[in-house]
């Protein structure tokens, strides 16, 4: 049996905050907002495998309101995902995801972003895909008030 799941986070960014996306840290002016590290990626592809797996989406596993989550590298929350998602019988078939994000431009870095998402989650970095774009200086992320990302998980049983 196979299943998909989908996944979406947006984080607002700020002047002088670290900028996290894929486990890689981003040469930036601005970074993103959270209680975590803020990845926007690593928490868009959690949520699309939660979703697959249907248990439930990543602030019901690791809230917000935790202190023990705050300024937690995301990519610890992704491996317990993977984790869980071992538990039910299921392994990750592929991931494709993609980063709406107005500048700085971060295609120079998705090599590091699939070698950190393939050591994380155990998954070849050929069976992760990962996409960058623009809004074309449109919405909240065109104006460089946030940054969000997309994910589609498939998952199949062992």
């Amino acid at each position: 049996m196979i299943k998909v799941g989908f996944g979406f986070d947006v984080h607002k960014l700020k002047e002088g905050n670290e900028l996290w996306i894929g486990g890689v840290k981003i040469d930036s002016d601005k970074g993103s907002v959270g209680h975590s590290d803020g990845d926007v990626l690593i928490h868009a592809i959690c949520d699309a495998i939660l979703g697959a797996a249907n248990l439930r989406d990543i602030g019901f596993h690791f809230p917000d309101t935790d202190p023990k989550y705050k300024g937690i590298d995301s990519k610890v929350l992704l491996r317990e995902v993977c984790d869980k998602l071992d538990q039910t019988g299921y392994v990750i078939n592929n991931i494709d995801s993609t980063v709406s994000l107005e500048k700085p431009k971060i295609a120079g870095y998705i090599p590091d972003m699939l070698i950190a998402l393939s050591e994380t989650t155990n998954l070849d970095k050929n069976n992760i895909s990962i996409k960058a774009t623009t809004t074309e200086k449109l919405g909240f992320t065109g104006r460089q008030e946030g940054i969000a990302a997309y994910a589609v998980v498939l998952i199949r049983r062992k």
